[in-house]
């Protein structure tokens, strides 16, 4: 059983940088050297993303174009992933992305998705907004109605 669960914690994989036994996403995450220059643009972007889809509340139109370009950055990750996979050595120190896409995903597409998700909740939440006007108004011509008919 000892050795069964030897070869079992030598197949998880150690991180180079910080020689962490990488078992989950968040061990994933602190191998990540984060001081690299083009990783802390990419967290710069994505914090001008999320200010961008928060101040975009009130403009519908923005928020829609702001919506399907960051839809459409998520869907071109796999390309991305496998340009970035090519030629890393031209702006990081280390080999961040795998063929499967863990990295690219974690640090590129999930913030993309939250904004998106935040989008939609204030869309919804517009929709039921003038569902609601919209139903008032519905009850208010109706009673005006009826009103107009008693006094008649």
């Amino acid at each position: 059983m000892s050795a069964q669960k030897a070869k079992n914690i030598s197949a998880v994989p150690i991180d180079g940088f910080s020689n962490i036994r990488i078992t989950s996403t968040w061990t994933f995450l602190q191998s990540v050297d984060w001081s690299e220059p083009w990783l802390i643009g990419l967290l710069v972007f994505h914090l001008l993303c999320f200010v961008f889809t928060i101040f975009t509340c009130k403009y519908y139109r923005l928020q829609i174009f702001h919506f399907l370009l960051m839809v459409t950055m998520v869907y071109s990750a796999e390309y991305l992933n496998e340009v970035a996979a090519m030629n890393w050595r031209s702006f990081s120190k280390f080999q961040y992305f795998d063929s499967k896409g863990m990295f690219i995903s974690l640090v590129y597409s999930v913030p993309l998705l939250l904004n998106t998700v935040i989008i939609v909740a204030v869309w919804v939440k517009r929709t039921f907004s003038t569902m609601t006007e919209l139903k008032t108004l519905q009850l208010k011509r109706k009673a005006a109605r009826e009103n107009s008919k008693k006094t008649q």
